[in-house]
């Protein structure tokens, strides 16, 4: 976690004012402050726009019944892009515009899932390794399980409501 704050908070600084310094040699100083102003309203229109779509698309996708997952991915790439392109600065302007377009997103989408289908069959290999961890450590409880033919689906407890 330190290493994510510490390269939003110093590394990204640092490179954003070397590209400012950079971009402002060649094109001027004024035409570089230009720039950075036109870009965040640029991308304030196109995040609005966007997003609003994402919005539209994922009430849609819930009124049919259906998971919006692929509407939320989107909806959060905007967000994450608005962010990004409010911040002054060249490098976080061009990623902010690299995840309004859909093609970039859709790689990312896809990259993503790769990696939670991966994630989520490991976890569930090792949940299965401790079931049978489980399961010989007591035997009792698992053979009476058995005789009825269906795993409990019940939690025991003692509930006491405190005002």
């Amino acid at each position: 976690m330190f290493r994510i704050l510490f390269v939003l908070f110093v590394v990204v600084p640092i490179i954003e004012i070397a590209l400012l310094i950079q971009v402002s040699d060649v094109i001027g100083g004024f035409a570089t402050i230009a720039l950075v102003i036109l870009t965040a309203i640029l991308g304030a229109k196109l995040v609005k726009q966007q997003g609003l779509s994402a919005y539209s698309d994922v009430q849609g996708q819930m009124a049919r019944g259906q998971m919006p997952a692929s509407e939320l991915f989107t909806g959060l790439c905007v967000i994450i892009a608005g962010v990004l392109l409010m911040t002054p600065g060249i490098m976080t302007d061009v990623l902010g515009f690299m995840l309004l377009t859909p093609a970039i997103r859709s790689i990312l989408a896809k990259a993503l899932m790769k990696k939670m289908t991966v994630k989520m069959h490991t976890t569930m290999q090792h949940s299965q390794n401790a079931y049978t961890e489980h399961e010989q450590a007591e035997p009792f409880e698992h053979k009476e399980q058995q005789s009825n033919n269906r795993p409990s689906n019940t939690i025991e407890g003692e509930y006491e409501r405190k005002d």
